[in-house]
Parts: C-alpha cells; sequence; structure tokens
C-alpha cells in the first residue's frame, strides 16, 4: 500500500525532484532533514503508518537532547512538515495535526539592521573600483535600493530580467514574481559590472551548468559575507554587516518612515504580514517604549 513508503524514500525522491527544479536550496534542507532523521530513527524502517504525533515528540526531544537551539529545532520540524503535507497530497499519508504541540516559530535573533548614516557611509567609501571589497560594498548597496533583493537573488539575476525601466524576477526561495522601478541609483550600480559576456549582471555565477552555478553561488555569498565584516571595520561598525543586513535595513528604515507594514510586507514579497513582523519586531518595541514614556510624563 502507498501509506506502507518508507519515509526516507520519499523524501529521497522530493531531493531528487528539487535539484531538477534547481532549487538546490531546499534540496540541501531537505537533505540535512533526512540526515537528522536518519541519525535519530537508526535502522528503523519507518513507513508514513508510523508518521504520528509520537514520533514527532520523540524527534523534537532527541534534538533538544543534542543541545540545538529552539530556532535549529524549528528549521528541523518545519521542513518535516513540508514533507509530511506533500504526503498527504499524495495521498501517502492522512491529514492529521501533528505538529501542534512541537515549537515551529522563530525566535527574534539578534538586531540586524543599520540606519541610514551606516548605508550612506558605506556608499560614500573610498575603494579600488575593481575589488572584491567594492563588488560587496555594491551589491549591499543594491540590495538595499531593491528592496533587500537576497544575494541569491542577485546572483542569479539575468540580463533579460530588466526592461521597460524595470526588474522583474521570481524570487528563488518563494517564487513569487518581483517588480522594481530601475531607479538611477540601481542602474548606477548595474551599468558598473553589467557585460556582454555574461547572462547575468554581476560577476557571481559563471558556468552554465545548473550543479556548478550552485556550488559558484554558494562559495560568492561565503566570500561576500567575509568582505562585509571586513567593509564594517572599515566605516567603524561594531555589529558586522552581513548578507541580510540590507534586507533587515530596508525594512526598518520603512517602517520608521512611516510606510505601512503591508507595504513593507509587499515589497518584500514575504508571503504574510507574520514574516515581516518578526524583520520590525525591534523597531515596533521601540515606538510602544516611547509611547509608553509619553504616558508616564504625568509622575514627573
Amino acid at each position: 500500500m502507498a501509506k506502507n513508503k518508507l519515509i526516507s524514500r520519499f523524501i529521497e525522491e522530493q531531493i531528487k525532484q528539487l535539484r531538477e527544479s534547481e532549487r538546490f536550496g531546499t534540496a540541501n534542507n531537505y537533505e540535512k532533514t533526512l540526515r537528522s532523521l536518519m541519525n535519530f530513527i537508526g535502522d528503523r524502517k519507518l513507513t508514513f503508518s508510523d508518521f504520528n504525533e509520537s514520533l514527532i515528540s520523540d524527534y523534537n526531544s532527541y534534538l533538544i537532547k543534542r543541545g540545538l537551539m529552539r530556532n535549529s529545532i524549528s528549521f528541523y520540524m518545519r521542513i518535516l512538515r513540508a514533507i509530511y503535507n506533500k504526503a498527504v497530497k499524495q495521498k501517502l499519508a492522512v491529514r492529521k495535526e501533528l505538529f501542534t504541540d512541537v515549537y515551529t516559530g522563530i525566535d527574534q535573533t539578534r538586531k540586524r539592521a543599520v540606519d541610514e548614516k551606516i548605508i550612506y557611509k558605506l556608499y560614500e567609501l573610498k575603494l579600488n573600483s575593481n575589488s572584491p571589497l567594492a563588488l560587496a560594498r555594491d551589491i549591499f548597496i543594491f540590495s538595499y535600493c531593491t528592496r533587500g533583493m537576497s544575494f541569491v537573488d542577485i546572483a542569479y539575476l539575468r540580463k533579460s530580467d530588466i526592461s521597460g525601466g524595470v526588474i522583474r524576477y521570481y524570487r528563488r526561495k518563494t517564487g513569487q514574481m518581483m517588480s522594481i522601478k530601475l531607479e538611477s541609483c540601481i542602474q548606477y550600480i548595474i551599468s558598473k559590472y553589467v557585460s556582454k559576456k555574461s547572462i547575468y549582471v554581476f560577476p557571481i555565477i559563471k558556468s552554465p551548468d545548473s550543479d556548478k552555478a550552485y556550488g559558484q553561488y554558494r562559495s560568492a555569498i561565503n566570500i561576500y559575507n567575509r568582505n562585509l565584516k571586513e567593509l564594517s571595520k572599515m566605516i567603524g561598525l561594531e555589529c558586522g554587516l552581513s548578507s541580510y543586513t540590507s534586507r533587515h535595513s530596508w525594512a526598518t528604515i520603512a517602517r520608521k518612515h512611516d510606510v505601512p507594514i503591508s507595504v513593507i510586507s509587499a515589497g518584500m514579497g514575504h508571503n504574510s504580514e507574520t514574516t515581516t513582523q518578526i524583520y520590525l519586531k525591534s523597531i515596533e518595541d521601540d515606538i510602544v517604549d516611547k509611547a509608553n514614556a509619553e504616558m508616564m510624563r504625568i509622575f514627573r
């Protein structure tokens, strides 16, 4: 019967399909979850008939005992839930609420945003135009100017994605279509790097082979983050910049300019405002604290 299909076999099939669709990041997340799950179940041959609330609870306890943080445990649970939902759609499992007693949220991490003064200071930094540091700086500014475009989408951005004064691309994380007006600051950075020899805007991916291209992207993001840390030192920033900072900064600065959360959410390509709220948690707390301080003036 279908429900007797091994869970491990089903996940392996999903990984293969994801790689064929060039969704390498998600495929890697599935592989990581599969390795963790196999370490947990050992030699047991689990099928979807064994996929129940008790199994999820035991796996959750296993991850806790291994010393994983809540966000790491949530990562595995969310991936496993996505796999389970796919199995339900294929009628390999019966839909049940199996993840209600385990954490599948995202805890707020340390503040990643920087203010406009830091963004401008980085923009004005004098650098050798052909240096890796200049490329890292320009990609960071480009990301900020394009409403926090993620590094993976910047790496895979093609010249054909730009026409009629608009950048149109599909987010590799969600598949959502994004449309961004080509402002002068964006066009300026593009003109510095676009080449007739490449189909891509930035000199990050060079191979036409999808597997090699993904490897080049993974290598590039590591180099990018190292260079951002070096740039942080150069502008005297104690908390180092990262590939996420430009995205968080755009959201935070937009909110400070009273842009509605719904608009920020749409601008970043979030599927819900809940995700946007995670980005804005620290600034929203500041707003509430200031309002509360005003109310306490009666006691002064």
